[in-house]
């Protein structure tokens, strides 16, 4: 039975691998993509939704008759200037208005990328505490599949250059060979990677509350692989 999908962040480094993974599965007969731009795609079955983010009405109208929705945003500190309050309207607030949308609206499946190291106890880590304190609100909507994905680094090609992140990318793929057994979550992940397991795990998981970190994630696409060679 073909099915609506929801993405919220198709611009951006993962989503835009989330969103040519929906559109190419024969699963879903309709993506809804829901930014504030657009992402400049013309193909059947996109539906766009250009919204600001703190209307939650045009968010729940956007979201119902969906069977699953993705979230992949977040900003950064340069983006905001600093202003930790604009940070959070991005990685805290979107993704659990997005929650609780989907929550009311009888949503089955909900997927968000938060990041390794997320705690809501971090009271010395900005970042780290409120992806913590994101991922805890969301899981308290009590969306039937909800599935939470911590990656380290993200590597991939980012429209939005930084530099910083530029070069733990160039020497990521060699530091991942030499990250102990015991750290394997803090390896660096392909993007396009991490969408495959999202929609992967979409499909495969069954309801409750799930966390997907590096080891977890390359299970999935590990389990595929091994499907389709049996094909």
């Amino acid at each position: 039975m073909s099915q609506i999908v929801t993405l919220i962040g198709g611009t951006g480094l993962v989503g835009g691998h989330i969103l040519q993974l929906l559109l190419k599965d024969d699963l879903y007969s309709t993506v809804r993509v829901i930014g504030r731009r657009s992402v400049n795609i013309n193909h059947p079955k996109i539906q766009e939704f250009i919204i600001e983010f703190g209307d939650q009405k045009a968010l729940e109208q956007a979201i119902a008759g969906s069977e699953t929705v993705f979230v992949a945003v977040g900003t950064t500190n340069k983006n905001v200037e600093g202003d930790k309050d604009a940070y959070k309207k991005v990685d805290y607030d979107i993704p659990v208005n997005v929650a609780k949308a989907a929550a009311k609206y009888g949503v089955y499946g909900f997927a968000m990328v938060s990041s390794v190291g997320a705690d809501p106890n971090n009271n010395n880590n900005f970042y780290l505490k409120l992806k913590g304190v994101t991922e805890e609100s969301v899981a308290k909507e009590m969306v039937p599949q909800t599935l939470i994905f911590r990656p380290s680094l993200l590597l991939g090609e980012r429209k939005e250059k930084r530099f910083g992140e530029g070069i733990a990318q160039f020497f990521m793929p060699a530091i991942n060979y030499i990250i102990p057994s015991s750290k394997q979550k803090y390896k660096g992940i392909k993007a396009e990677e991490l969408a495959q397991a999202m929609v992967l795990a979409a499909q495969k998981t069954p309801k409750g509350i799930h966390f997907f970190e590096y080891p977890k994630i390359m299970e999935l696409l590990n389990r595929k692989e091994t499907e389709n060679a049996k094909i």
